[in-house]
């Protein structure tokens, strides 16, 4: 195109069109779109109606209706703007809007038959929706008479109150509770409600209604923020988790997203809705320092301010710090339980590392220089000003804020340990006599000792004030101590040539942290920080294999980890990690190491301990004795650090073919699931190949039941990137090959998450086992209607899938063949498109003479398709080779060198042409 000319928008649609027709329907939609910016009204009908075309397409049936009403619009009862709009009404059940559009155009078009079966369907739903409704309306009548009587028995109250919430999740129910004045009548009552039964249905019933944006606001303004953080303040675990959804819900519907689905916020919606949005920060943010707020509920609060904090949820960071969130954190941070002032706030065991996890997130909101200066500066102000006051109470806050922080943004707890006197301080609060003092100094000095520089200065100073402090009365003193020479005794790593104390320190110290975990008579908090002692030790190999053998001990930690309890986390999921071997190991490249003598540096040694075999067998051990379920119960922590660690362990227990079944039935393919779909990059991708595995050996109607199916898809299509390994693309492939070859329906998943072009891509590839499994997974996917209209279009889609037949790995041709069987068979497009080969004859030659008997059986079938199809393919084909092919497999009756169905389709082929078109004599006739 000359420059300065601006392009045809007929051309442009004549693009869009041919776009469509070979199913880039993202093209399509582009070249409709610019279309439209470039045309005149009087064009512009054809050009949103074929746009809406593209998005019934893909189901996207918000644009669809938007598309065809602006057509109308401007060209009333066009025939197919009505009829796409009725089937985009229809599919977001908006039968009495279809039904109407379906009326109109039956007027316009009354031959249309499509139109008079899509009326039938629809005055029938209309039909019975209207009945459903009377049945609703009584329904709700009695549901009002019952649960708003305090006089009528519980437990049918209690009945009524969870019929409410299979109501509102109707929609039809859900409309005319709001009519009846429902919100209102549930607020009165809970006001005075004792059960705890009806108070959680009524707050479960709460989250259906706030799922749809209209309905949203007006909860908002009717109810009120602070009636539901009355409802959520609350000892109840259900009660808390089931107010949090509702507010979460309302964040959800007013921003957009979907946190749960990997859906980002909506930056229309998030301006529209700026003030309702902010207004819920800000109440939860002055609550968390309330007094009169329980633990759970503080976690609560804070947990939803670390979910939507992020830029690409709700973008919460600068605002938090202006009204000085980042302080109430802190506040929140230097609580602890053993204060019992009359202003102590209180916390549960989680506060800690929810609010550690908050502050990190928020730190990270902070992506330049100057405001993440801005951040540590806020942090700096908070501790110098406690410090001015040098009470025991204040030094003891300090003490727990540094350990805060250096569980959540590490970079601000480092900076703060470095800074003059602090570690001082530390060391010698740990070497007074008061209990408190110790603990807090203790369980700082561990989190400080992250650093090789730190834990030099602290094996200089503190080691044998620590030496001291296990020697305590105390056993919480005793057991932080032991975690803090765990921790100092690890600082080698897996290097077997560093050891910071004398030969077999390690096991001994391992010894003492394994009887506080095994001993019953130990509280959790005990046993929690025996585990955090171990994923220090666990890095060294003999620990490992002694530890392994130890069946009380692994039992011990497991259980402790099925509580939940995340404070234990990091102890168990480190201790398992290391076990496993499930972390990155430095390639190490011969040269190097000797370049490294020559220099005199020192060379890490891998333990001989640390082998596969040895690795095998402990994964083996741990995935028997239950470690996926006790990964479950932790994998709702919202660390991403942590998620990653759970993810690689998940992985770690999935390579192995015969543990896959294991973590299947102790709950692991949801959790991978929700790993998948969100937490750092090498945690999402551990995640889906451990789901890919799981496809590939198991049933997936077994091991993804109902719509988790679907979901696992889109996981495995991430692991299609060039970025992947070529392990994690091949067994993508074959996971997704498993999927597609489910149901239709599953099929359509991956076509509709887009995953066609990246299994196409994979088919030119050059690892010939990765070829092989994309190939495989094409062949199932030809199974689809959708898919076979692809290939009809003008490309040459179908024409490679034609060449793969003469590809040289036997199970490619196998796959190929199979796939050309499906598609020639139901496409007469596709089987005119075998002659675009250049080299068809040899081809079908080649797969008739194939000495595989199944290659040779699906060449038979693939021929007589064609032979069948009319008279002058069929002349084609017997004037070459593949006629001579034909009689040799016609005569021979032995199955091991020619299957019987396919001497039976040779045969049929033969037959035809010589009887049913009159090109040959029949060969198979005795002579005269």
């Amino acid at each position: 195109m000359p420059e300065g000319d601006k392009p045809n928008p007929l051309e442009l649609k004549e693009q869009g069109n041919q776009a469509y027709r070979d199913g880039d329907y993202d093209k399509a939609i582009a070249k409709y779109t610019e279309a439209l910016s470039l045309s005149d009204s009087k064009d512009q009908p054809v050009f949103y109606k074929n746009r809406a075309a593209v998005y019934l397409k893909i189901d996207d049936f918000e644009n669809v209706i938007k598309d065809c009403t602006k057509c109308l619009e401007l060209s009333p009862k066009d025939p197919k703007a009505l009829f796409r709009r009725a089937q985009a009404y229809e599919a977001e059940e908006l039968y009495e809007k279809a039904y109407a559009d379906a009326r109109a155009l039956q007027v316009v078009d009354p031959k249309n038959k499509e139109v008079q079966t899509m009326l039938e369907r629809l005055h029938k739903i209309i039909q019975d929706k209207i009945e459903e409704t009377t049945k609703t309306t009584g329904k709700v009548n009695q549901l009002f008479e019952i649960l708003f009587d305090p006089s009528q028995e519980t437990e049918k109250r209690v009945t009524s109150a969870n019929n409410l919430v299979a109501l509102a999740r109707e929609r039809a129910g859900c409309d005319l509770l709001i009519k009846q004045g429902i919100l209102a009548r549930v607020v009165q009552m809970l006001k005075s409600e004792k059960n705890a039964e009806i108070k959680l249905a009524c707050t479960r019933a709460f989250s259906e209604f706030c799922k749809d944006l209209d309905r949203a606001k007006m909860i908002l303004t009717e109810v009120g923020i602070p009636w539901f953080l009355d409802l959520m303040n609350s000892k109840d675990e259900e009660q808390v988790n089931a107010t949090q959804y509702v507010f979460q819900t309302l964040l959800n519907t007013l921003a957009g997203m979907n946190i749960k689905k990997g859906k980002k916020a909506d930056n229309a919606l998030l301006g529209e809705n700026k003030k309702e949005i902010d207004s819920l920060m800000v109440v939860m943010m002055t609550t968390i320092t309330k007094s009169t707020i329980t633990g759970r509920c503080r976690d609560a609060i804070i947990e939803l301010v670390l979910k939507n904090v992020e830029y690409d949820r709700l973008n919460w960071g600068d605002k938090l710090i202006r009204m000085g969130g980042v302080e109430k954190l802190l506040d929140v941070a230097s609580e602890l339980k053993e204060f019992n002032y009359e202003s102590s706030i209180e916390i549960t065991e989680n506060t800690q590392m929810t609010t550690a996890i908050c502050l990190s997130k928020v730190y990270d909101t902070q992506y330049c220089d100057k405001d993440r200066q801005n951040f540590i500066d806020i942090v700096d102000e908070y501790i110098r000003l406690r410090l001015l006051t040098p009470d025991v109470e204040s030094k003891v806050r300090i003490a727990v804020i540094l350990t805060t922080l250096l569980l959540g943004p590490l970079d601000v707890g480092n900076r703060f340990i470095a800074r003059e006197g602090i570690l001082e301080m530390l060391l010698v609060m740990a070497n007074t006599e008061e209990v408190m003092q110790q603990k807090v100094a203790c369980e700082a000095l561990i989190a400080a000792a992250s650093k090789k520089d730190k834990c030099r200065t602290i094996i200089s100073q503190g080691t044998d004030i620590l030496k001291k402090l296990y020697n305590s009365k105390n056993d919480s003193i005793r057991v932080r101590a032991l975690v803090g020479l765990c921790k100092l005794g690890s600082m080698g790593g897996t290097d077997a040539s560093m050891k910071p104390f004398a030969e077999g320190a390690s096991l001994k110290l391992a010894e003492a942290c394994r009887r506080f975990l095994v001993n019953p008579s130990r509280d959790k908090d005990m046993r929690r920080w025996a585990c955090e002692g171990l994923s220090y030790l666990t890095l060294d190999a003999d620990v490992k294999e002694k530890f392994i053998t130890d069946t009380n001990a692994i039992r011990s930690m497991i259980e402790l980890a099925k509580t939940g309890d995340l404070n234990c986390l990091y102890g168990v999921v480190a201790t398992f990690v290391n076990l496993c071997n499930a972390y990155d190991e430095q390639e190490v490249i011969p040269e190097m190491v000797e370049l490294a003598k020559f220099a005199k540096h020192h060379i890490p040694e891998k333990h001989d301990l640390d082998d596969e075999d040895f690795i095998d067998k402990r994964v083996r051990i741990l995935v028997e004795e239950g470690a996926a379920s006790a990964l479950v119960a932790l994998s709702k922590t919202d660390s991403e650090n942590s998620r990653e660690l759970i993810s690689r362990l998940f992985n770690a227990f999935c390579k192995d073919q015969e543990n896959r079944g294991l973590v299947v039935q102790q709950g692991g393919t949801k959790a991978l699931l929700d790993l998948a779909a969100s937490g750092t990059k090498k945690g999402k991708t551990c995640a889906a190949q451990a789901l890919s595995r799981i496809a590939i050996s198991i049933n997936p109607e077994v091991a993804f039941p109902g719509q988790r199916a679907y979901e696992v898809v889109r996981p495995l299509l991430k692991l299609l990137d060039i970025e992947c390994s070529g392990l994690e693309n091949f067994e993508a492939l074959m996971g997704l090959t498993n999927i597609a070859g489910m149901s239709e329906s599953a099929r359509k998943r991956i076509i509709k998450e887009k995953g066609l072009p990246l299994i196409e891509h994979y088919m030119f590839e050059f690892h010939e086992m990765i070829r092989r499994a994309a190939v495989q997974c094409m062949t199932n996917l030809c199974a689809s209607p959708d898919v076979v209209k692809i290939l009809e279009g003008k490309n040459d889609k179908f024409k490679y899938l034609f060449l793969c037949t003469s590809d040289e790995d036997v199970e490619i041709i196998k796959a190929a063949s199979g796939a050309l069987c499906m598609v020639m068979s139901v496409s007469p497009i596709c089987l005119k498109k075998v002659f675009d080969a250049k080299d068809w004859e040899e081809i079908l030659e080649f797969l008739l003479s194939h000495k595989d008997p199944e290659i040779q059986y699906r060449g038979t079938i693939i021929v007589n398709l064609l032979i069948s199809y009319d008279k002058y393919i069929a002349e084609k084909i017997i004037d070459t080779h593949c006629k001579t092919a034909l009689e040799a497999i016609a005569k021979i009756d032995n199955p091991e060198f020619v299957l019987p169905k396919a001497r039976e389709y040779a045969i049929d082929s033969l037959k035809m042409c010589s009887h049913e078109w009159k090109l040959i004599k029949d060969p198979l006739a005795p002579e005269d």
